[in-house]
């Protein structure tokens, strides 16, 4: 008892003290003033997202960027009129395309992503955004002066995400905070560590930065896209991953079953289907969420300190995430709880896959590593 409570206190040190500061609330995107503006292409890959996408494509072409931009939306098959809505909207900067068929070995996102990526040359930069994300005006302005400012080939954010039902707001803030452990964003930012990671909501990516690592099909069936862009841009250049305060994602999760949905669509990608990795990180969880309040409330002696301490450190490398979502403190000791659940849910995303459901998006299903 005394060793596992002894343990779970060295891994909670290290975290907080040792682990890219993972538990601060930024970096943020700061404002930044234009030397000059050069041509960006803003692609969006869309499936059967006809509830959000005029609110998304407006947002886009508000943008107040002093430079030529234009917008590439590719309707990736959309049975609601996704891409119909777009085209009413009638904008000479819009540019929508009728996706083609999903070749072999391609995810469905990607595919849609390189046909956009295809239509929107000369430009210089391409912004990477998903079809359920809101920019405010000054939001492409912003990721050039950062880009330009400090030579990057790629910088992206984590987009502030919907925290509206009960559901949200008891588990979306925790999967931020879960992202930033697994990786650090100071680390993302340290040209010297190899620690690689972007979120799809937002990526800012040059052009020669793409030809330089073969084009968007050098991760054509990734199902964690985002994730193995930036590790593939990282190999050769500086990226940025940082937390967005100018876009937002409107996509609601409005029920406990749609996070679960959300969780175990990947989790398990995210192990490389591997039973190995899911007994350790299971048994890693176990040690760092559930052995600190275990001890704290049912042992005595050093293993309740230990784990008293253990559960104080975790509650409050809580609070700057639950600041960033405007929650409240009283949250922070219930993280164990909260991690419980992904970890059920990790476990059910590999249920899923040994069950044959695969990883399911919009209509399709993926098995294995690839498409």
């Amino acid at each position: 008892m005394n060793g596992a409570a002894m343990l779970a206190l060295a891994v909670w040190l290290y975290l907080i003290a040792l682990h890219g500061r993972f538990w601060q609330s930024g970096p943020v995107l700061p404002p930044g003033r234009l030397v000059w503006a050069p041509p960006v292409a803003i692609v969006v890959p869309a499936r059967d997202e006809a509830a959000v996408i005029e609110t998304t494509i407006r947002s886009l072409l508000a943008q107040d960027y002093p430079g030529p931009f234009r917008v590439i939306l590719t309707d990736d098959g959309s049975r609601d009129g996704t891409g119909d809505i777009a085209r009413r909207l009638d904008d000479a900067r819009l540019t929508v395309i009728g996706g083609t068929r999903r070749p072999a070995g391609w995810s469905g996102k990607l595919w849609a992503v390189s046909q956009g990526i295809a239509a929107s040359e000369p430009a210089e930069l391409i912004l990477l955004t998903d079809a359920d994300i809101v920019h405010d005006p000054a939001h492409l302005t912003r990721l050039v002066a950062l880009l330009e400012r400090h030579d990057l080939d790629m910088a992206s954010e984590m987009v502030t995400l919907a925290c509206d039902s009960a559901a949200e707001r008891a588990f979306v803030p925790a999967f931020v905070y879960f992202f930033q452990m697994l990786y650090p964003f100071a680390w993302v930012n340290d040209p010297l560590r190899a620690t690689a990671a972007a979120a799809g909501g937002t990526i800012l990516i040059r052009r020669r930065a793409l030809a330089r690592i073969g084009g968007i099909e050098a991760v054509r069936g990734a199902l964690i896209d985002d994730v193995a862009l930036a590790h593939a841009v990282k190999a050769g250049g500086r990226i940025w991953l940082g937390h967005a305060e100018m876009a937002r994602s409107i996509r609601p999760y409005p029920a406990v079953a749609d996070i679960w949905r959300m969780i175990t669509r990947t989790a398990y990608v995210q192990l490389r289907f591997s039973p190995l990795l899911l007994a350790a990180t299971t048994a890693a969880m176990a040690v760092t969420w559930l052995v600190p309040p275990g001890m704290a409330l049912f042992a005595d002696g050093p293993a309740r300190w230990c784990g008293i301490i253990a559960w104080l450190l975790l509650a409050g490398s809580y609070l700057p995430t639950l600041t960033r979502f405007r929650r409240s403190p009283l949250w922070a000791p219930c993280l164990p709880l909260v991690a419980t659940f992904y970890m059920a849910a990790t476990i059910g995303s590999a249920v899923n896959h040994y069950a044959g459901r695969g990883v399911a998006w919009k209509g399709r299903a993926y098995q294995g590593s690839g498409a």
